[in-house]
């Protein structure tokens, strides 16, 4: 993968980083959220027959377009682009990357010499459907930005600008204007994420198992350093000699929990999240091989371009384990917890490149469990609302020769109620525990807070109450649909880990996903 905004070199030389104005051009380039970020005003946009958007974040100056499409799509770009007095250009234009890649981005700008609008995704994806028509359109769609925020504790994130202007918190539901019980999940000891003592032993693995074990992929910030994950998760498989994702350590959120805001150490919204995600695995699995790839920075936003190429890299990876070829990798579950709102979730004509790449993955018998969203709403948050409806007609239908893509809501505690964020409706499969849950951060992680008091006793020892971000202990409660959805995963893979000697072929494999879909999800939670 080319390098993105989210890997530019970093140098942490603290005295020259500029507590951030309300103008982001302060924050160093590394720090920025991705280049021209808009939100999609449904007021504004422009509407084409009955395609009414709703609101979304996307890369503004940028549409994709699958490989899937024909000709008549990019005529139609063309000749839009055109009318606007727009010039297009095709990323890497007549690069062969195979079915690797499976989309192209196409960047807009202004023709040289012209005066025109502000070149923009949706203004030309609607101005092409008025001169092609819709149908000639499949296929091509905005660069959505997807989002993770699980319920955090910054005691700073009022303050912090990014919250007034970041698009998620405009574009999401419910999140610009929480109400405050929702928003008590963020406390710590009440589900906000918190350093914990745990007394207990690590989760019992097998250390000779009896034929191949369970394989569970996580793509999300990565995977820290911890006793129960270092000989369990792997961090560093490539295709070929390509990355996966990212692999610049100057900015790994497993790393260093404080990349970006003002100079004061608080650990970032999303660091330590794929670490998290990990344990969660780990303790509902033990016995399964975790692999992780990180594609998320440590404050959230996630470019769906990116998200694509990953993901058709990892369809290449699992296609050539289940084939038995050489550099492939078998992968009996992928967990992805992140999603966004698509601008016409109804539209007959929705974008496919997101679903494609999904899909190409899922045919090998991988099976997908997606969180279902924080936003204690209904509105469909993909990838999850590709999971199966349970009532009504979904807005895309989905490969039958797939496994169902399985998304994933959150319980409380008490196992018998929803918790109040979490996202619902008839596209969500189940639920699982994601409230107030327990697992491993980053052992390196101490942020910036310190304890409300300390000294020190007349023997010389040091006495302090509770240091609020101090992790080096390795574990700490957490919440988010975020979680709820690897302790899905992990339970899948537990049930599709009986069954593994039957073989691994993709049609074997497919059917064996569906078999555990259909008996875990119907079995309520330990």
């Amino acid at each position: 993968m080319s390098t993105s905004d989210h890997e530019r070199p970093v140098r942490f030389d603290k005295s020259r980083r500029r507590v951030p104005g309300r103008d982001v051009t302060d924050w160093p380039r590394w720090a920025q959220p991705p280049s021209n970020v808009r939100c999609l005003d449904p007021s504004m946009a422009p509407v084409v027959d009955d395609i009414r958007p709703l609101p979304t974040a996307y890369i503004g100056p940028r549409l994709l377009i699958s490989e899937t499409s024909d000709d008549r799509a990019r005529s139609a770009i063309d000749g839009a682009a055109e009318r606007l007095s727009w010039t297009l250009s095709y990323e890497n234009e007549g690069k062969d990357h195979g079915h690797r890649r499976g989309v192209q981005r196409i960047d807009i700008s202004v023709t040289p010499g012209s005066v025109s609008p502000p070149p923009d995704g949706w203004v030309l994806l609607q101005n092409a459907r008025a001169l092609a028509g819709r149908e000639s359109l499949r296929g091509v769609g905005l660069d959505h930005v997807l989002d993770m925020h699980p319920m955090e504790s910054n005691p700073f994130h009022v303050s912090n600008p990014f919250h007034v202007s970041d698009p998620f918190h405009v574009s999401n539901p419910t999140a610009a204007d929480l109400s405050s019980p929702v928003d008590s999940y963020s406390f710590p000891g009440s589900g906000g994420r918190q350093p914990i003592a745990y007394a207990g032993g690590a989760p019992h693995r097998l250390p000779d198992y009896a034929g191949r074990r369970p394989v569970v992929a996580i793509l999300d910030t990565g995977c820290g350093s911890h006793d129960w994950l270092n000989d369990v998760v792997r961090t560093d498989l490539r295709l070929d000699q390509e990355v996966v994702g990212y692999d610049n350590p100057a900015t790994d959120p497993e790393l260093h929990g404080d990349l970006v805001g003002a100079l004061d150490g608080v650990i970032d919204p999303d660091s330590g999240h794929g670490t998290f995600i990990a344990g969660l695995i780990h303790q509902g699995c033990p016995d399964a091989d975790i692999l992780s790839w990180r594609i998320a920075p440590s404050w959230g936003p996630i470019v769906e371009s990116d998200l694509i190429s990953a993901l058709k890299q990892i369809a290449e990876l699992a296609q050539r384990g289940r084939d038995g070829e050489e550099g492939g990798q078998i992968i009996d579950v992928l967990c992805l917890s992140m999603g966004y709102y698509h601008e016409t979730p109804l539209d007959p004509q929705f974008d496919s490149p997101y679903l494609e790449a999904l899909q190409d993955i899922s045919r090998t018998g991988t099976l997908i469990v997606c969180s279902a969203g924080n936003d204690a709403t209904t509105r469909p948050s993909f990838p999850a609302a590709f999971a199966p409806w349970s009532s009504g007609k979904p807005p895309v239908v989905v490969d039958p020769a797939c496994p169902p893509i399985v998304s994933v809501g959150a319980l409380n505690p008490n196992r018998a109620t929803d918790a109040l964020f979490s996202n619902t409706g008839p596209w969500v499969t189940c639920y699982a525990l994601g409230a107030a849950v327990m697992s491993t951060f980053p052992d390196t992680f101490q942020g910036g807070l310190e304890p409300l008091a300390r000294t020190t006793t007349a023997v010389g020892r040091s006495r302090a109450s509770i240091d609020p971000d101090d992790f080096r202990g390795g574990f700490g409660v957490w919440s988010g649909t975020s979680f709820a959805a690897p302790v899905m995963a992990a339970r899948l893979a537990a049930k599709i880990a009986e069954s593994l000697a039957e073989g691994d072929d993709p049609g074997t494999a497919v059917s064996r996903a569906r078999a555990a879909v259909e008996v875990v999800t119907a079995t309520p939670p330990d």
